[in-house]
């Protein structure tokens, strides 16, 4: 690339880069070398310095972070040189925070540029610099000026010349931000739309998908009870356990298939938030499985007057996958204890399912909250490995976290925050 604002009037300059990383030093030295400019390089302040003193630069970039002196401290330092107090200084600076460019007008920097920087604003500030440098001897300091910014005093001795480029730098490189964020918001805007567009499509192909795998199926366990029907008397033991198998296969794809459609839909479901007593849905939930299971000898704690913001209906689906967990790996126990609890983490409300069942490894913990991911095995415990990924999509879409601790035979607990409620 060939800078096309170039000219041979200062070919052969002499640049001296101050750096204290060797890769951004090299990178600024092929840039300038490779637009004639001659390059020196300093590792530090005090090292900068000492070069100044051997050989006069018609420019000095300096980086602001360093190591021993800061950028500006070794530009307060060569202002205050008499033979180099002309000699212009480019701070390499974020500008993230105002008391850059205070600190910058206070040490006596000519100008900024901005990381990352690209060739072309590069090789237009130094330039700029050059081009202009012998009016900047010219111009008289001004008497100090205090200010007051931040809760810090500054002196201001830059003369009126210094302080036009530095904010008008400062004005140029936040213009450029502006436009970077303006064509990043569109790039955005487009993905979003394109996203919309993709999850439409993955919708449409999932009922697709639904209703071709579902027909199949259904004409499947159909002919099986058909079969069985007219020719039952004719069947062995044998033949009646395979059509057993047929048809209790046919039921798990279909209720597989509907799981994973639910699952598809969670982020598209819009948020309705209101008020939610967790405690009574979460005694509402239990009835079922102590009504299915009467034999069973299990204690439930569940704390009275939990009240949380958000969806009812989504969060009923995570107290149900987390509710059916804890009645599901307490089956072993011949005294399950299950609990419904709310505690404090980090000054927000953090909700909390306790049981004291089969637990798990928490070197697998990881594998939790992933899709089709067990840390059991089907034969132990049914599932499909999908309700700990659920819990977490809807409690993600609430702005909050789930997280859980376990240990392998003495139960686990999982705990979810809601956002700001």
């Amino acid at each position: 690339m060939t800078y096309s604002g170039y000219t041979r009037e200062h070919t052969g300059e002499l640049i001296l880069i101050v750096e204290d990383s060797p890769t951004q030093a090299e990178q600024l030295r092929y840039i300038l070398e490779k637009h004639r400019y001659r390059v020196s390089i300093a590792g530090s302040g005090n090292a900068a310095l000492a070069l100044i003193g051997e050989v006069k630069p018609a420019l000095i970039i300096s980086d602001i972070i360093m190591p021993e002196m800061d950028g500006y401290e070794l530009c307060r330092r060569i202002k205050a040189i008499d033979d180099c107090r002309d000699i212009p200084v480019i701070l390499l600076t974020s500008l993230s925070d105002p008391q850059d460019v205070i600190r910058g007008l206070a040490c006596g920097a000519d100008n900024f540029f901005t990381k990352p920087y690209d060739e072309e604003y590069l090789l237009s500030r130094v330039m700029h610099i050059l081009e202009n440098r012998y009016q900047l001897r010219e111009n008289t300091p001004l008497p100090g000026l205090d200010i007051s910014f931040a809760c810090q005093r500054y002196v201001i001795t830059s003369d009126r010349r210094q302080i036009l480029d530095l904010l008008l730098s400062t004005y140029e490189a936040a213009i450029r931000k502006n436009n970077e964020l303006v064509r990043a918001q569109d790039e955005l805007k487009k993905l979003n739309e394109q996203l919309q567009g993709a999850n439409q499509e993955l919708e449409a192909f999932g009922y697709t998908v639904s209703h071709d795998l579902r027909g199949p199926l259904n004409n499947i366990h159909g002919s099986c009870q058909v079969i069985e029907q007219i020719y039952a008397d004719t069947f062995d033991e044998q033949c009646r356990q395979f059509f057993r198998y047929i048809s209790e296969a046919t039921i798990k794809m279909d209720r597989l298939i509907g799981t994973i459609l639910k699952f598809s839909l969670l982020t598209r479901q819009e948020l309705q938030r209101e008020k939610v007593d967790l405690s009574d849905m979460a005694r509402a939930i239990l009835v079922e499985p102590r009504f299915n299971e009467p034999q069973r000898r299990v204690t439930f704690h569940i704390a009275d007057g939990i009240i949380a913001n958000g969806d009812m209906q989504l969060l009923r689906i995570v107290l149900e996958n987390l509710l059916g967990n804890a009645w599901k790996y307490t089956g072993t126990k011949e005294h399950a204890v299950i609990e419904f609890g709310m505690l404090e983490c980090g000054g927000n409300p953090a909700y909390f399912v306790r049981d004291n069942g089969s637990g798990f490894d928490m070197a697998c913990a990881g594998m939790l909250f992933a899709p089709f991911q067990r840390l059991h095995a089907a034969d132990e415990f049914e599932g499909f490995g999908i309700g700990l990924s659920t819990v977490q999509r809807i409690v993600q879409r609430h702005g909050g976290r789930v997280w859980a601790e376990g240990e392998p035979g003495r139960g686990a607990v999982f705990y979810f925050t809601l956002g700001l409620e």
